[in-house]
C-alpha cells in the first residue's frame, strides 16, 4: 500500500503542476511564419491566433489567392510550435508518470 500512497501523491503533485501549466498558456505567445516570413501568424499556448502580420508587397489583387495560403501555412506552423512546446512541458509536469495512449492534455 506504500506504493499507492505514494502514486496519489505524485498524482496530486501532476494535477497542481497540470492547473498552472493549463494557467499560464495564456500567457504564452509562439510565432510562426511562411513565405520567406512575409506573413506570420502569433497563437498563444491554447492554440488560439492572437496576431497576424501580412508584408505590404502581399496585398496586391492578383496574389490574394497565395495570400491565404500562406496565411494559413503561417498558422499551421505556429501551431506546430505550440504543440511542440506543450508536449515538452508536459513531460517536464509528468516526470516519469506514464499517461494512457492517446490522452492529450491540456485539451
Amino acid at each position: 500500500m506504500k506504493n499507492l500512497g505514494q502514486m496519489l501523491r505524485q498524482a496530486q503533485t501532476v494535477q497542481g503542476k497540470m492547473q498552472e501549466f493549463q494557467a499560464s498558456l495564456m500567457q504564452v505567445e509562439v510565432s510562426g511564419a511562411a513565405g520567406a516570413g512575409k506573413v506570420t501568424v502569433t497563437l498563444n499556448g491554447k492554440g488560439e491566433m492572437r496576431g497576424l502580420k501580412i508584408a505590404p508587397d502581399l496585398a496586391a489583387p492578383g496574389d490574394i489567392e497565395m495570400l491565404e495560403d500562406l496565411i494559413v501555412a503561417a498558422h499551421n506552423d505556429a501551431k506546430g510550435k505550440v504543440e511542440a512546446l506543450v508536449a515538452e512541458e508536459m513531460a517536464k509536469i509528468t516526470g516519469g508518470l506514464q499517461l494512457p495512449a492517446g490522452l492529450k492534455l491540456p485539451f
